[in-house]
């Protein structure tokens, strides 16, 4: 039996087990909450890794390794910037949020906690949220389905048009029917998939190399810059800035709306520790082996003559030479679940943008039947877009992804830690700060390329909710007793689940 059909086999018992647990989350799901929440019964190791897989795409299995093989270690602040990120997303966030959202009139997406929590009557806020939520998730799913026709060019020699349709095709099909319990249960399977790889695939090319010793020879013979993780003997203005830039990446986590979704979809708020504990063990494994995976491929690839001529594959390539062939299939599928679980998710809120969010605005009352019909309807146009868009890349998967990383956490990272644990935030303080978030990044990567957008934009949003907040905030009147009340009720919720962290900031809160 020739190589490729063991690839092929593996690959092929991947994709049946997609379809599978999206037929069976399909059967599952009976309303509109279902299909973009789980009915808020998610446990939280089904969150942790649902979470992190859908967090975690292409750049790490891709991305991430190929900036190490390229650049060297300096590209791992990457990972320590949202590794740090991760844990206070994680330790802050998602108790809170999980027990706002409910208190605040069981608000299922982003933009309804957002229009729900102030209040905010000229729906405004939740339009502009969705709108950023479809511009963004659109360029994000892309990324995915770039990476997707890379994988199958790369490990088949195949066409690159037929991977990225043939990835997006199968990921639309799961999606489309096992709507949020089906991108989370497979989300769970993808992201143990990809921890194993990034674990199997290093160790046994340090193996191959001879140990971890002559790793370091090879990489300091070829290229000794890569070892330091300041990119050199001393540290340069530029070099501060990049590190910067990298570490910035952590500030992302708390706008992004694929990831904080399973906050609220918890059980309850005190699941979040639980959650945390499993999420962030599998975050760092998964890490540390991306980055190994990259700079253990400088020296294998030397080693055995191989020229690579796209280091995001680094990974890829190293999978097929050292292990047999139905291993390297399912090493493969780990890719390609990295690849999926993202667009998966991402597909479900953007989903939820247009329904819960646009469409709701115009129609009051829409039947359940028709709510998850229109939601299913959008996760194919969404996919379809994000396809056309995908056809001729124009950038790595790694620039794709950190732009629109980027747009998420600079609109509503500064919003939904505001919302949580400020008072006095108000809907036009609100409005302007994820305005100049979303438009800031565009901004500042045209004006200052070399700092990561995403910081600028952070502060800025941030600087202009507060400003523009305290500036509108009114005292006494109907609507802001109801936004105290429900911040005060918040913090009650979550110390009956136990989250002290929860009821203290409710006290300390000005």
């Amino acid at each position: 039996m020739s190589d490729q059909i063991f690839i092929f086999i593996a690959l092929g018992l991947y994709f049946a087990a997609m379809l599978l647990i999206g037929y069976l989350a399909f059967r599952r799901t009976t309303d509109h909450e279902d299909y973009m929440l789980g009915g808020r019964n998610l446990p939280p190791w089904v969150a942790a890794l649902s979470a992190g897989a859908s967090d975690m795409s292409g750049w790490l299995v891709m991305g991430l390794p190929g900036a190490i093989y390229l650049s060297g270690l300096i590209e791992a602040w990457i990972a320590v910037g949202l590794t740090i990120g991760a844990y206070l997303n994680w330790l802050l966030v998602a108790p809170r949020l999980r027990a706002y959202t409910q208190v605040s009139r069981n608000s299922i997406t982003v933009p309804s906690f957002f229009e729900n929590r102030l209040r905010d009557s000229s729906r405004l806020l939740r339009l502009l949220a969705g709108v950023v939520i479809l511009v963004f998730f659109t360029l994000y799913i892309s990324s995915g389905m770039v990476a997707g026709g890379f994988f199958f060019e790369s490990s088949f020699n195949s066409d690159y048009l037929l991977g990225m349709l043939l990835v997006a095709g199968i990921t639309l099909l799961y999606t489309l029917f096992g709507g949020f319990l089906g991108a989370s249960f497979t989300d769970v399977v993808q992201g143990l998939m990809m921890v194993i790889a990034l674990i199997v695939v290093p160790i046994a090319a340090i193996i191959a190399v001879g140990g971890f010793g002559e790793v370091a020879t090879y990489v300091e013979d070829l290229a000794p810059n890569h070892i330091s993780v300041i990119g050199g003997t001393a540290l340069t203005g530029g070099t501060i800035l990049a590190i910067i830039s990298s570490l910035a990446w952590g500030l992302g986590y708390f706008g992004q709306p694929h990831i904080i979704v399973r906050f609220m979809a918890l059980r309850n708020p005190g699941e979040a520790k639980s959650a945390r504990r499993i999420g962030m063990t599998w975050m760092i494994i998964s890490l540390v082996g991306a980055v190994f995976s990259g700079f253990v491929g400088i020296a294998y690839m030397a080693h055995q003559g191989i020229d690579l001529t796209n280091p995001e594959t680094v990974v890829l390539v190293m999978a097929q030479t050292l292990l047999h062939p139905f291993v390297a299939g399912l090493v493969l599928a780990a890719v390609l679940a990295a690849i999926m679980s993202t667009i998966s998710s991402q597909l479900i809120v953007a989903s939820s943008a247009l329904v819960e969010d646009l469409f709701k605005v115009v129609k009051k009352e829409p039947s359940p039947r028709l709510l998850v019909i229109l939601g299913r309807s959008t996760v194919l146009a969404v996919g379809v877009i994000a396809a056309l868009l995908a056809i001729v890349p124009n950038d790595t998967i790694l620039g794709l992804v950190s732009f629109a990383w980027a747009g998420f956490g600079a609109a509503f990272g500064p919003l939904i830690l505001l919302s949580l644990f400020w008072r006095r935030l108000t809907n036009w303080g609100a409005l302007a700060g994820m305005f100049v978030g979303a438009a800031g990044v565009f901004f500042w990567k045209a004006v200052w390329p070399q700092m990561y957008e995403l910081l600028p934009g952070f502060i800025c949003a941030t600087v202009v909710a507060v400003v523009v907040s305290l500036l509108t905030h009114r005292d006494g009147s109907e609507r802001q007793n109801e936004i105290l009340q429900e911040f005060t009720d918040t913090g009650t919720l979550l110390t009956v689940n136990g989250v002290g962290r929860g009821a203290r900031t409710d006290r300390q809160t000005p």
